[in-house]
């Protein structure tokens, strides 16, 4: 397909079980790929999505398809299932467990396509290898990617999943023109607390533009400049694809604003999608009146 994308979505497709603390189990569509494809289109991006899954369940798919998005599913014996369970009222912490998995992207898997940005959307280490972005790479593809695809590892005997550090994480941020994490994943793969103590470690690593998200906003480090965004959601209802939903809005915003602008903007779009479950379901004209209401960027994050 010679159509032009802003942004190819690469990784698993997903079902999320969702136990929220205090409240009823739910079973839903999920993903990264689902969260941000969805939220980018929704803002006027041209989105494609490549993903593996079991043909049985590419019904998934239709929303995306229904947004205009063009999506690639390569055949899989299992489509990817995750366990969530949130057993304090802290949002931040939870419990995850892999049940059921697609295996590993391959780089065949991805046809000619031109588009700008390829994002690595995966949901733990067992969907991308650091040999397949390097062939991408050669392809001439721009990579950005979520790091919970290499800090989320998947305990081979459970299917529980461990946030660990990652040996190859100097090359993996060295291939990459942007790189999205949370504030735990920064702690665990640089050993900083401070949000933009880490951002700097991570650039120091080769990846010019980090994105590090939080309970409390999200910040961007960009060739030396920092800057950070409070989220102004009035509920956590939606807290589920918060990170995925915060980096999807940024880069697709990014593709023709400065850094400041598309994290005012990202922060603005995932306040309205942490206020519903789901994947954002807004619009650009949403975002648009939330970031006319929403205070001036800083330069620096609160400690």
């Amino acid at each position: 397909m010679n159509q032009p994308f802003d942004i190819v979505f690469l990784g698993h497709m997903c079902y999320d079980e969702i136990q929220p603390f205090g409240g009823m189990p739910t079973t839903a569509p999920g993903s990264a790929v689902l969260c941000g494809a969805m939220a980018a289109a929704r803002i006027g991006c041209r989105v494609a999505v490549v993903t593996r899954m079991h043909p049985r369940d590419g019904g998934m798919l239709d929303p995306l398809r229904a947004l205009g998005v063009h999506c690639i599913l390569i055949p899989a014996p299992a489509t990817t299932r995750m366990r969530v369970v949130y057993p304090s009222a802290d949002v931040d912490e939870r419990e995850v467990t892999q049940t059921a998995n697609a295996g590993f992207m391959q780089p065949d898997d991805l046809p000619p396509l031109a588009c700008r940005y390829v994002h690595l959307a995966g949901i733990t280490d067992r969907e991308f290898t650091l040999d397949l972005m390097r062939k991408l790479r050669d392809r001439g593809y721009r990579l950005s990617a979520d790091m919970q695809s290499f800090v989320r590892q998947v305990e081979p005997e459970t299917g529980r999943i461990r946030f660990a550090d990652v040996p190859q994480k100097a090359e993996i941020a060295a291939a990459l023109e942007l790189v999205k994490l949370d504030a735990l994943e920064a702690r665990i793969l640089t050993g900083a607390d401070n949000l933009e103590t880490a951002a700097r470690q991570v650039a120091a690593w080769g990846c010019p533009e980090v994105v590090i998200t939080r309970a409390d906003g999200v910040l961007a480090h960009v060739r030396g400049e920092t800057f950070f965004e409070r989220f102004t959601n009035r509920s956590n209802v939606g807290r589920t694809g918060r990170g995925d939903t915060t980096f999807a809005g940024y880069l697709a915003r990014r593709l023709d604003h400065p850094p400041a602008e598309a994290l005012k903007f990202a922060a603005a779009l995932v306040s309205i999608k942490m206020e519903s479950p789901g994947p954002f379901a807004g619009s650009l004209r949403d975002v648009l009146d939330r970031l006319a209401a929403a205070p001036a960027a800083g330069l620096t994050p609160p400690t």
